[in-house]
């Protein structure tokens, strides 16, 4: 990030969305002023970043390269992200570890598409750290209804067990 993009984005609404202006959101964070408090901050900062094409930044909070050297290396045609949406900001299974999933829109050929996805972070030294992709797409739709068992009545009222009723239908 240079000089010039973070003073004319300082007043700005910062890319991630969060409303706040991007002084007093993702540009300490990224500058390295101070570290992401959250694995949602991190999260809200990388895609910033993307936003930015603040390539070292993304090299430095990802886990397989954030304790290598970062080397520049030349870029294709950059991706436009236009907005970041977070649907939830979980706790892992272990302290310093955890997941949001989120969904990051960008244009693709003038229509926008959408990067739907469950990331996992975890803090190291005090650091968050993006580990690695739990799920690609929306989360599985869960039932609100218990699934019947084959011993049990049948749900359409005919009094006879759900195996020798509708499920012998299906």
């Amino acid at each position: 990030m240079t000089a010039s993009t973070s003073s004319s984005l300082s007043s700005q609404p910062c890319p991630c969305g969060s409303g706040k202006t991007f002084s007093l959101c993702c540009e300490p964070v990224l500058s390295g002023k101070r570290i992401a408090a959250t694995a949602e901050e991190l999260m809200r900062s990388r895609f910033t970043a993307h936003v930015l094409q603040d390539y070292a930044y993304l090299h430095r909070t990802y886990l397989p390269t954030y304790k290598k050297p970062y080397v520049a290396e030349p870029a294709g045609e950059p991706i436009k992200w236009r907005r970041l949406v977070i649907h939830a900001h979980d706790a892992g299974p272990k302290p310093d570890t955890s997941t949001v999933d989120f969904s990051a829109y960008f244009d693709e050929q003038g229509s926008e598409q959408v990067l739907h996805e469950k990331s996992e972070f975890s803090r190291i030294d005090g650091n968050w750290i993006y580990a690695r992709t739990v799920r690609h797409g929306p989360a599985p739709i869960k039932s609100a209804t218990p699934k019947v068992g084959r011993n049990d009545p049948c749900p359409c009222g005919s009094g006879k067990k759900h195996k020798h009723c509708c499920l012998a239908k299906a």
